[in-house]
Protein backbone atom coordinates (compact mmCIF):
# COMPACT_ATOMS: atom_id res chain seq x y z
CA UNK A 1 0.00 0.00 0.00
CA UNK A 2 0.90 3.70 -0.72
CA UNK A 3 2.24 5.38 2.39
CA UNK A 4 -0.07 7.89 4.33
CA UNK A 5 0.92 10.48 6.20
CA UNK A 6 1.82 9.91 9.77
CA UNK A 7 -1.49 11.23 11.44
CA UNK A 8 -3.86 8.90 9.33
CA UNK A 9 -4.83 6.03 11.20
CA UNK A 10 -7.79 3.72 10.95
CA UNK A 11 -8.09 3.21 14.56
CA UNK A 12 -10.92 5.33 16.12
CA UNK A 13 -12.04 4.19 19.20
CA UNK A 14 -16.22 5.41 19.91
CA UNK A 15 -16.28 6.58 16.44
CA UNK A 16 -19.38 5.20 16.29
CA UNK A 17 -21.04 7.13 19.32
CA UNK A 18 -19.71 10.46 17.82
CA UNK A 19 -22.27 13.04 16.06
CA UNK A 20 -21.79 12.61 12.61
CA UNK A 21 -20.59 16.67 12.26
CA UNK A 22 -17.74 15.41 14.91
CA UNK A 23 -17.30 12.16 12.44
CA UNK A 24 -17.20 14.30 9.44
CA UNK A 25 -14.23 16.58 11.48
CA UNK A 26 -12.18 13.80 11.96
CA UNK A 27 -12.42 12.64 8.15
CA UNK A 28 -11.30 16.24 7.65
CA UNK A 29 -8.31 16.26 10.15
CA UNK A 30 -7.13 13.49 8.62
CA UNK A 31 -5.86 16.00 5.66
CA UNK A 32 -6.76 13.50 3.25
CA UNK A 33 -9.76 15.71 1.99
CA UNK A 34 -9.55 18.45 -1.08
CA UNK A 35 -11.60 21.47 0.12
CA UNK A 36 -14.07 20.64 -3.09
CA UNK A 37 -14.64 16.87 -1.27
CA UNK A 38 -14.49 18.50 2.33
CA UNK A 39 -17.67 20.93 1.20
CA UNK A 40 -19.45 17.90 -1.10
CA UNK A 41 -19.62 16.14 2.52
CA UNK A 42 -20.69 19.04 4.63
CA UNK A 43 -23.91 19.18 1.63
CA UNK A 44 -24.84 15.83 2.71
CA UNK A 45 -22.80 14.31 -0.08
CA UNK A 46 -25.94 14.72 -2.22
CA UNK A 47 -25.33 13.77 -6.32
CA UNK A 48 -26.97 17.06 -8.11
CA UNK A 49 -29.50 15.82 -10.90
CA UNK A 50 -27.13 17.54 -13.46
CA UNK A 51 -24.46 15.39 -12.82
CA UNK A 52 -26.85 12.44 -12.12
CA UNK A 53 -28.58 13.26 -15.73
CA UNK A 54 -25.10 12.78 -17.26
CA UNK A 55 -24.56 9.33 -15.33
CA UNK A 56 -27.45 7.98 -16.44
CA UNK A 57 -30.40 7.66 -18.61
CA UNK A 58 -34.08 8.80 -17.96
CA UNK A 59 -33.22 10.38 -14.76
CA UNK A 60 -36.19 11.64 -12.76
CA UNK A 61 -34.01 12.26 -9.10
CA UNK A 62 -31.59 10.89 -7.28
CA UNK A 63 -31.64 7.82 -4.72
CA UNK A 64 -29.23 8.24 -1.85
CA UNK A 65 -27.17 5.55 0.22
CA UNK A 66 -25.79 6.19 3.26
CA UNK A 67 -21.36 6.91 3.06
CA UNK A 68 -20.10 4.99 5.68
CA UNK A 69 -16.37 4.49 6.86
CA UNK A 70 -14.68 0.97 8.14
CA UNK A 71 -12.14 1.47 10.59
CA UNK A 72 -9.80 -0.44 11.94
CA UNK A 73 -8.07 -1.74 8.66
CA UNK A 74 -4.75 -2.20 8.19
CA UNK A 75 -3.63 -3.34 4.68
CA UNK A 76 0.20 -4.40 3.97
CA UNK A 77 1.54 -2.43 7.10
CA UNK A 78 -0.36 0.64 6.18
CA UNK A 79 -3.64 2.28 7.92
CA UNK A 80 -6.46 2.75 5.44
CA UNK A 81 -9.73 4.52 5.52
CA UNK A 82 -12.72 2.38 3.87
CA UNK A 83 -15.30 3.92 2.66
CA UNK A 84 -18.84 2.07 2.54
CA UNK A 85 -21.84 2.87 1.08
CA UNK A 86 -24.61 0.09 2.25
CA UNK A 87 -27.48 0.40 3.84
CA UNK A 88 -27.34 -2.43 5.91
CA UNK A 89 -25.78 -1.01 9.40
CA UNK A 90 -24.45 -4.23 10.55
CA UNK A 91 -21.93 -4.68 6.94
CA UNK A 92 -19.85 -1.69 8.60
CA UNK A 93 -19.82 -2.74 11.97
CA UNK A 94 -18.98 -6.01 11.47
CA UNK A 95 -15.89 -5.74 8.86
CA UNK A 96 -14.95 -2.48 11.56
CA UNK A 97 -15.03 -5.11 14.23
CA UNK A 98 -13.18 -7.91 12.35
CA UNK A 99 -10.77 -5.82 11.21
CA UNK A 100 -10.13 -4.90 14.15
CA UNK A 101 -9.42 -8.09 15.72
CA UNK A 102 -7.31 -9.11 12.67
CA UNK A 103 -5.10 -5.72 13.03
CA UNK A 104 -3.80 -6.93 16.64
CA UNK A 105 -1.63 -10.18 14.45
CA UNK A 106 -0.38 -7.25 11.73
CA UNK A 107 -3.51 -6.75 9.90
CA UNK A 108 -4.24 -7.97 5.98
CA UNK A 109 -1.36 -8.86 3.62
CA UNK A 110 -2.66 -9.16 -0.21
CA UNK A 111 -1.32 -8.63 -3.64
CA UNK A 112 -2.82 -8.17 -7.17
CA UNK A 113 -2.02 -9.49 -10.57
CA UNK A 114 -1.21 -7.38 -13.43
CA UNK A 115 -4.49 -5.78 -14.84
CA UNK A 116 -4.98 -8.27 -17.16
CA UNK A 117 -8.79 -8.28 -18.61
CA UNK A 118 -10.17 -10.90 -21.37
CA UNK A 119 -11.98 -9.91 -24.09
CA UNK A 120 -13.78 -12.30 -26.99
CA UNK A 121 -14.68 -12.85 -30.14
CA UNK A 122 -16.68 -15.56 -30.95
CA UNK A 123 -17.71 -17.36 -34.29
CA UNK A 124 -20.47 -19.22 -35.97
CA UNK A 125 -20.30 -21.71 -38.38
CA UNK A 126 -16.85 -22.26 -38.88
CA UNK A 127 -16.11 -24.77 -41.60
CA UNK A 128 -12.97 -26.60 -39.76
CA UNK A 129 -12.74 -24.98 -36.71
CA UNK A 130 -9.47 -27.11 -35.50
CA UNK A 131 -7.98 -25.63 -38.88
CA UNK A 132 -8.86 -22.55 -37.50
CA UNK A 133 -7.78 -22.90 -34.45
CA UNK A 134 -4.25 -23.25 -35.73
CA UNK A 135 -4.67 -20.23 -38.26
CA UNK A 136 -5.39 -17.64 -35.53
CA UNK A 137 -2.75 -19.05 -33.46
CA UNK A 138 -0.31 -18.75 -36.00
CA UNK A 139 -1.19 -14.86 -36.58
CA UNK A 140 -0.85 -13.74 -32.87
CA UNK A 141 1.56 -10.99 -33.80
CA UNK A 142 -0.37 -9.66 -36.48
CA UNK A 143 -3.59 -9.68 -34.28
CA UNK A 144 -1.46 -8.01 -31.42
CA UNK A 145 -0.51 -5.20 -33.95
CA UNK A 146 -4.39 -4.75 -34.78
CA UNK A 147 -5.28 -4.77 -31.27
CA UNK A 148 -2.76 -2.44 -30.36
CA UNK A 149 -3.51 0.01 -32.72
CA UNK A 150 -7.33 0.14 -31.54
CA UNK A 151 -6.05 1.40 -28.34
CA UNK A 152 -3.06 3.98 -28.59
CA UNK A 153 -3.59 5.61 -25.79
CA UNK A 154 -3.63 2.29 -23.22
CA UNK A 155 -0.19 1.73 -25.19
CA UNK A 156 1.07 4.74 -24.34
CA UNK A 157 0.39 4.35 -21.03
CA UNK A 158 2.04 0.68 -20.62
CA UNK A 159 -0.83 -1.66 -21.36
CA UNK A 160 -1.82 -3.32 -24.71
CA UNK A 161 -2.70 -7.05 -25.65
CA UNK A 162 -0.49 -9.84 -23.71
CA UNK A 163 -2.02 -13.04 -24.97
CA UNK A 164 -4.19 -14.69 -26.79
CA UNK A 165 -5.72 -18.44 -27.09
CA UNK A 166 -8.28 -20.08 -29.09
CA UNK A 167 -11.00 -22.25 -27.92
CA UNK A 168 -13.54 -24.98 -30.18
CA UNK A 169 -16.45 -25.03 -28.04
CA UNK A 170 -18.71 -26.80 -30.53
CA UNK A 171 -16.58 -29.24 -33.50
CA UNK A 172 -20.04 -29.96 -35.29
CA UNK A 173 -21.27 -26.30 -35.10
CA UNK A 174 -18.15 -24.77 -36.21
CA UNK A 175 -18.19 -22.89 -32.47
CA UNK A 176 -15.17 -21.24 -32.41
CA UNK A 177 -13.86 -18.25 -29.87
CA UNK A 178 -10.80 -16.15 -29.59
CA UNK A 179 -9.67 -15.06 -26.68
CA UNK A 180 -7.21 -11.76 -25.78
CA UNK A 181 -6.07 -10.45 -22.82
CA UNK A 182 -5.22 -7.03 -22.52
CA UNK A 183 -3.16 -4.98 -19.83
CA UNK A 184 -5.41 -2.03 -19.42
CA UNK A 185 -3.39 -0.57 -16.45
CA UNK A 186 -5.75 1.36 -14.08
CA UNK A 187 -8.72 1.37 -15.86
CA UNK A 188 -11.41 -1.30 -15.35
CA UNK A 189 -11.39 -1.63 -19.27
CA UNK A 190 -14.45 -2.67 -20.21
CA UNK A 191 -14.34 -0.08 -23.45
CA UNK A 192 -10.90 -0.62 -23.96
CA UNK A 193 -11.20 -4.21 -24.27
CA UNK A 194 -14.83 -4.07 -26.28
CA UNK A 195 -12.97 -2.20 -28.58
CA UNK A 196 -10.14 -4.72 -29.24
CA UNK A 197 -12.46 -7.37 -29.97
CA UNK A 198 -14.55 -4.94 -32.60
CA UNK A 199 -10.89 -4.33 -34.40
CA UNK A 200 -9.20 -7.66 -34.14
CA UNK A 201 -13.00 -9.51 -35.30
CA UNK A 202 -12.26 -8.84 -39.56
CA UNK A 203 -8.66 -10.06 -39.89
CA UNK A 204 -9.56 -13.37 -37.73
CA UNK A 205 -12.80 -13.88 -39.51
CA UNK A 206 -10.48 -13.43 -43.00
CA UNK A 207 -8.67 -16.80 -41.46
CA UNK A 208 -11.23 -18.74 -39.97
CA UNK A 209 -14.53 -18.05 -42.26
CA UNK A 210 -17.92 -18.90 -40.76
CA UNK A 211 -20.03 -15.91 -39.38
CA UNK A 212 -18.65 -13.42 -36.30
CA UNK A 213 -21.08 -13.63 -33.74
CA UNK A 214 -20.29 -11.79 -30.06
CA UNK A 215 -17.49 -9.36 -29.99
CA UNK A 216 -17.37 -8.67 -25.62
CA UNK A 217 -15.06 -8.53 -22.27
CA UNK A 218 -16.03 -11.71 -20.61
CA UNK A 219 -16.69 -10.55 -16.91
CA UNK A 220 -14.64 -13.72 -15.48
CA UNK A 221 -11.08 -12.36 -15.52
CA UNK A 222 -9.03 -15.14 -14.67
CA UNK A 223 -5.67 -13.32 -15.24
CA UNK A 224 -7.13 -10.24 -13.08
CA UNK A 225 -7.44 -11.89 -9.64
CA UNK A 226 -6.62 -10.44 -6.21
CA UNK A 227 -5.35 -12.86 -2.95
CA UNK A 228 -5.70 -11.66 0.78
CA UNK A 229 -4.13 -13.43 4.00
CA UNK A 230 -4.60 -12.88 7.58
CA UNK A 231 -4.12 -14.68 10.69
CA UNK A 232 -6.14 -13.90 13.90
CA UNK A 233 -5.34 -14.91 17.05
CA UNK A 234 -7.74 -16.99 19.65
CA UNK A 235 -7.91 -14.36 22.49
CA UNK A 236 -8.80 -11.71 19.26
CA UNK A 237 -11.43 -14.13 18.16
CA UNK A 238 -12.89 -14.61 22.09
CA UNK A 239 -11.41 -18.13 22.85
CA UNK A 240 -10.59 -21.71 21.12
CA UNK A 241 -14.03 -22.64 20.63
CA UNK A 242 -15.04 -19.95 18.25
CA UNK A 243 -11.31 -19.99 16.64
CA UNK A 244 -13.10 -24.23 15.86
CA UNK A 245 -16.73 -22.71 14.96
CA UNK A 246 -15.38 -20.36 12.30
CA UNK A 247 -13.23 -23.28 10.93
CA UNK A 248 -16.05 -25.63 11.12
CA UNK A 249 -17.87 -23.71 9.45
CA UNK A 250 -15.41 -22.67 6.58
CA UNK A 251 -15.05 -26.27 5.96
CA UNK A 252 -19.03 -26.23 5.69
CA UNK A 253 -18.64 -23.98 2.82
CA UNK A 254 -15.89 -26.00 1.35
CA UNK A 255 -18.20 -29.59 1.30
CA UNK A 256 -21.76 -28.04 0.51
CA UNK A 257 -22.66 -25.43 -1.73
CA UNK A 258 -25.85 -24.52 -0.28
CA UNK A 259 -23.98 -23.03 2.21
CA UNK A 260 -20.91 -21.56 0.15
CA UNK A 261 -23.18 -19.20 -1.56
CA UNK A 262 -24.32 -17.17 1.73
CA UNK A 263 -20.66 -17.85 2.88
CA UNK A 264 -19.84 -15.88 -0.26
CA UNK A 265 -22.44 -13.23 -0.07
CA UNK A 266 -21.18 -12.53 3.83
CA UNK A 267 -17.64 -11.55 1.67
CA UNK A 268 -20.14 -9.69 -0.94
CA UNK A 269 -21.40 -7.47 1.76
CA UNK A 270 -18.31 -6.36 2.19
CA UNK A 271 -16.78 -5.70 -1.48
CA UNK A 272 -19.64 -4.40 -2.73
CA UNK A 273 -20.35 -2.13 -0.30
CA UNK A 274 -16.70 -0.58 -1.22
CA UNK A 275 -17.36 -0.84 -4.64
CA UNK A 276 -20.62 1.50 -4.37
CA UNK A 277 -18.65 3.78 -2.29
CA UNK A 278 -15.59 3.80 -5.21
CA UNK A 279 -17.95 4.51 -8.18
CA UNK A 280 -16.77 0.59 -9.37
CA UNK A 281 -19.30 -1.90 -11.70
CA UNK A 282 -20.32 -3.76 -8.48
CA UNK A 283 -22.50 -5.83 -10.88
CA UNK A 284 -19.28 -7.59 -12.92
CA UNK A 285 -17.60 -7.86 -9.49
CA UNK A 286 -20.70 -9.95 -8.25
CA UNK A 287 -21.12 -12.23 -11.98
CA UNK A 288 -17.11 -12.78 -11.73
CA UNK A 289 -16.97 -13.77 -8.18
CA UNK A 290 -20.10 -16.06 -8.24
CA UNK A 291 -18.52 -17.96 -11.51
CA UNK A 292 -14.69 -18.21 -10.11
CA UNK A 293 -16.65 -19.83 -7.44
CA UNK A 294 -17.80 -22.62 -9.60
CA UNK A 295 -15.48 -23.39 -11.68
CA UNK A 296 -14.45 -26.72 -10.44
CA UNK A 297 -18.00 -27.64 -11.07
CA UNK A 298 -19.17 -27.50 -7.69
CA UNK A 299 -19.82 -24.17 -5.97
CA UNK A 300 -17.07 -23.38 -4.17
CA UNK A 301 -16.09 -20.34 -0.73
CA UNK A 302 -14.01 -17.51 -2.02
CA UNK A 303 -12.25 -17.23 1.56
CA UNK A 304 -11.45 -20.39 3.12
CA UNK A 305 -10.40 -20.64 7.12
CA UNK A 306 -7.58 -22.76 8.63
CA UNK A 307 -6.59 -23.65 12.39
CA UNK A 308 -3.44 -22.45 13.23
CA UNK A 309 -1.63 -23.30 16.81
CA UNK A 310 -2.64 -19.38 17.62
CA UNK A 311 -5.80 -18.97 16.12
CA UNK A 312 -6.85 -19.12 12.67
CA UNK A 313 -5.47 -18.39 9.46
CA UNK A 314 -7.52 -17.34 6.19
CA UNK A 315 -6.97 -16.80 2.62
CA UNK A 316 -9.03 -14.87 -0.10
CA UNK A 317 -8.90 -15.52 -3.49
CA UNK A 318 -11.14 -13.82 -6.54
CA UNK A 319 -11.09 -12.49 -9.67
CA UNK A 320 -11.31 -8.28 -9.39
CA UNK A 321 -11.73 -6.16 -12.00
CA UNK A 322 -11.96 -2.55 -10.86
CA UNK A 323 -10.21 1.09 -11.59
CA UNK A 324 -8.95 4.21 -10.46
CA UNK A 325 -9.54 5.67 -13.39
CA UNK A 326 -12.69 6.55 -15.82
CA UNK A 327 -16.25 5.47 -15.03
CA UNK A 328 -17.69 7.30 -11.60
CA UNK A 329 -14.33 7.96 -10.57
CA UNK A 330 -13.99 11.62 -12.08
CA UNK A 331 -17.68 12.54 -12.19
CA UNK A 332 -18.78 11.88 -9.11
CA UNK A 333 -18.12 14.54 -6.17
CA UNK A 334 -18.56 11.68 -3.46
CA UNK A 335 -16.77 9.39 -5.28
CA UNK A 336 -13.75 11.02 -5.66
CA UNK A 337 -13.65 12.14 -1.84
CA UNK A 338 -14.21 8.10 -1.17
CA UNK A 339 -10.42 8.23 -3.36
CA UNK A 340 -9.01 10.74 -0.93
CA UNK A 341 -10.08 8.99 2.24
CA UNK A 342 -8.96 5.80 1.10
CA UNK A 343 -5.39 6.95 -0.31
CA UNK A 344 -4.80 4.34 -3.10
CA UNK A 345 -2.75 5.01 -5.70
CA UNK A 346 -3.77 2.30 -8.56
CA UNK A 347 -6.11 -0.25 -9.55
CA UNK A 348 -3.97 -3.34 -7.93
CA UNK A 349 -4.27 -1.66 -4.31
CA UNK A 350 -7.88 -0.83 -4.95
CA UNK A 351 -8.41 -4.52 -5.34
CA UNK A 352 -6.36 -5.48 -2.54
CA UNK A 353 -8.56 -3.22 -0.31
CA UNK A 354 -11.67 -4.54 -0.99
CA UNK A 355 -10.22 -7.61 -0.72
CA UNK A 356 -9.61 -7.32 2.88
CA UNK A 357 -13.12 -6.00 3.15
CA UNK A 358 -14.58 -8.65 1.76
CA UNK A 359 -12.19 -11.23 4.11
CA UNK A 360 -13.55 -9.20 7.05
CA UNK A 361 -17.06 -9.55 6.38
CA UNK A 362 -17.26 -12.88 5.94
CA UNK A 363 -14.76 -13.38 9.22
CA UNK A 364 -17.43 -11.57 10.78
CA UNK A 365 -20.50 -13.70 9.65
CA UNK A 366 -18.45 -16.80 10.69
CA UNK A 367 -17.75 -15.06 14.38
CA UNK A 368 -20.96 -14.57 14.76
CA UNK A 369 -22.53 -17.51 13.51
CA UNK A 370 -20.13 -19.50 15.45
CA UNK A 371 -21.10 -17.40 18.60
CA UNK A 372 -24.42 -15.65 19.48
CA UNK A 373 -25.88 -16.11 16.37
CA UNK A 374 -26.39 -13.52 13.33
CA UNK A 375 -29.38 -12.14 14.36
CA UNK A 376 -29.24 -11.08 17.73
CA UNK A 377 -26.10 -8.35 16.38
CA UNK A 378 -28.74 -7.65 13.07
CA UNK A 379 -31.45 -7.06 15.31
CA UNK A 380 -29.52 -4.89 17.97
CA UNK A 381 -28.45 -2.43 14.67
CA UNK A 382 -32.09 -2.98 12.93
CA UNK A 383 -33.41 -1.67 16.14
CA UNK A 384 -32.03 1.98 15.08
CA UNK A 385 -33.81 1.69 11.74
CA UNK A 386 -36.97 1.40 13.31
CA UNK A 387 -36.16 4.50 15.80
CA UNK A 388 -35.42 6.43 12.93
CA UNK A 389 -38.87 4.95 10.93
CA UNK A 390 -41.03 5.71 13.81
CA UNK A 391 -39.54 8.99 14.01
CA UNK A 392 -40.88 9.89 10.71
CA UNK A 393 -44.10 8.60 11.88
CA UNK A 394 -44.74 10.65 14.86
CA UNK A 395 -43.41 13.73 12.69
CA UNK A 396 -45.93 13.21 9.86
CA UNK A 397 -48.63 13.03 12.53
CA UNK A 398 -48.33 16.21 14.32
CA UNK A 399 -47.66 17.74 10.53
CA UNK A 400 -51.12 16.59 9.65
CA UNK A 401 -52.39 17.82 12.91
CA UNK A 402 -51.19 21.34 11.77
CA UNK A 403 -48.11 21.32 14.37
CA UNK A 404 -44.51 21.85 12.82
Amino acid sequence: MSKKPPAVTSRIPGFYREHISNRLRVMIETGLLSEESVGHLKEGGQLTLDVADRMSENVIGVHGLPLSIALNFRVNNSDVLVPMAVEEPSVVAAASNAARQVRMTGGFFGEATAPIMTTQVQFDDVPDPGRAKGLVEAERERIFQIADAAIPGMVRRGGGCRDLDVRVLDEDHGVLVVHLYVDVGDAMGANVVDAVAEAVAPHIHALTGGTVGLRILSNLPLRRRVFVRCDVSVDALGGPELADGIVKASRFAELDPFRAVTHNKGVMNGVDAVALAMGQDWRSIEAGAHAFASLSGSYRPLVVWRRTESGVHGELDMPMAVGTVGGSTRVHRGVRAAFELMGVKNAGELAIVMGAAGMASNLAALRALAGEGIQRGHMRLHSRKEEVLENARLHAQKVERGGT
